[in-house]
């Protein structure tokens, strides 16, 4: 992977003025453009979107300071008017395109990024691969943004709206694994952008078949899942196993994301939440 992504780093450089289809350039390497955009969002920080956008208002400064015309830079760049261009480069740098121009700057340039691996070993993750038949997650479903640090507002608001008697009923509901009230994160956007929405259900796991009418559902096709184990303060404890997935074990393993929810099943915590045992669930299929 880590390969995969330097190359698609190669590949930008040199189209820079171009049509990048990232789809194309993941095919030829074997793999799919979800778990791409998933990995490379997890280790730069960033959308691979947002990559592409910045690294080329950062060659369109340089073009700016040469005196070219305003609105062939901006179609070089892709840009069908001076105007969308404009947005784009003080979006990037904080100044607009005369700033530049009477005062060369400021600027904030994007460094190429280069991807390199650091495997120590001392910090063994635990993990294990389990095979699923079809599934449910029932419960109650809400659209909420993306956080990626500290609890989830949002989230927290929708549970507390659920009648407590509703958790009871939940957790009798449940009927397969993960065992439990669990915390699911579906249609979560390929670039993992900070503030994007997604859907979260608070809910349990049951197999295929009739559910509850005043329940909400997401029907789970059969498949793999890696399931990683963690302890300590919640929730700092599990985000940071979540992104420890992308720099960590997905680089050392034969395995990639597929699309489908990610879940959290918490199997223990303390009596204020301030610390917990989670199990986190990824779909997965073999990266061949």
């Amino acid at each position: 992977m880590i390969g995969i992504l330097n190359r698609l780093i190669e590949h930008i450089e040199a189209n820079l003025r171009e049509q990048i289809n990232l789809a194309e350039l993941v095919r030829a390497e074997g793999t799919t453009e979800y778990h791409v955009r998933r990995m490379f969002s997890s280790l730069a920080g960033m959308p691979v979107s947002e990559y592409i956008r910045r690294r080329r208002m950062t060659q369109a400064a340089a073009d700016l300071l040469t005196g070219e015309d305003l609105l062939s830079i901006a179609i070089r760049y892709g840009y069908g008017s001076a105007e969308a261009f404009g947005r784009a480069f003080r979006a990037v740098h904080g100044a607009s395109v005369g700033d530049i121009r009477e005062n060369g700057g400021p600027l904030r340039s994007q460094p190429i990024i280069r991807f390199s691996l650091h495997v120590e070993g001392n910090r063994p993750m635990d993990a294990r691969i389990t095979e699923r038949e079809n599934f449910q997650l029932i419960g109650y479903a809400a659209q909420v943004p993306l956080i990626h640090h500290g609890a989830n507002p949002h989230i927290q608001e929708h549970i507390a709206s659920i009648p407590v008697a509703e958790h009871a009923r939940l957790k009798e509901l449940s009927a397969a694994d993960p065992a439990g009230l669990l915390q699911v994160s579906d249609q979560v956007d390929a670039d993992y952008q900070e503030g994007s929405e997604l859907t979260y259900l608070h809910g349990v796991a049951v197999p295929a078949g009739p559910v509850p009418e005043d329940l909400d559902s997401i029907q789970v096709p059969a498949g793999h899942w890696v399931v990683f184990s963690v302890t300590g303060p919640y929730p700092a404890a599990l985000q940071e196993l979540w992104a420890s997935t992308a720099t960590s074990w997905f680089p050392s393993n034969p395995w990639r994301l597929r699309p489908g929810p990610s879940i959290v099943a918490v199997l223990d915590r303390a009596a204020d939440f301030s610390t917990a045992t989670c199990e986190l669930w990824f779909p997965v299929e073999a990266d061949r």
